[in-house]
């Protein structure tokens, strides 16, 4: 009972012990489910995305065959006032290029923050997963004598450490 007053040696089995509780109760396979669940959750959010950039590839394709249409209007308007036809072609590219820019930053900031936004909540759900799962696993595998018994040994660690 000698090797008990070693505190590197009560930490490893405790902390053997520990890890395989852990692994007997089925926390990793819990924690791979909830990631996988999210991981799914994920991939369907950049979907979503992708399908938010292909509407806006459409949106651009739309918008250059609308552009093509004016210039031939344009040139129909050329022939009757040279001046006038070449100031509205202008301003239609202008207005057409400026909406198509603000559609392709738009999309590419709702995919950035949907990936950013997907990162963070698994990262997050991950380890509040593990807190509850550690937590639910010491609160019920502990009993009072236990607790007793760990504070007495901390408070003679804390004793010989101070002293």
């Amino acid at each position: 009972m000698d090797f008990l007053n070693n505190t590197n040696i009560v930490v490893s089995i405790g902390f053997i012990l520990f890890v395989g509780v852990v692994i007997y109760y089925g926390v990793p396979k819990l924690l791979a489910s909830k990631l996988d669940s999210r991981a799914a959750s994920i991939k369907a959010d950049l979907e979503e995305a992708r399908a938010l950039r292909e509407e806006a590839q459409t949106l651009l394709a739309g918008y250059e065959r609308r552009q093509r249409e004016v210039q031939i209007q344009a040139d129909e308007i050329v022939k009757a006032a040279r001046s006038e036809a070449a100031q509205a072609a202008e301003t239609a590219k202008a207005d057409i290029r400026a909406a198509v820019d603000r559609r392709l930053t738009t999309a590419g900031e709702q995919i950035k923050a949907a990936e950013q936004a997907a990162i963070r909540q698994v990262k997050d759900r991950a380890v509040t997963v593990a807190i509850a799962a550690a937590g639910d696993v010491i609160r019920d595998k502990m009993k009072a004598a236990d607790v007793n018994a760990m504070i007495d040994a901390s408070i003679k660690e804390v004793g010989s450490k101070l002293h």
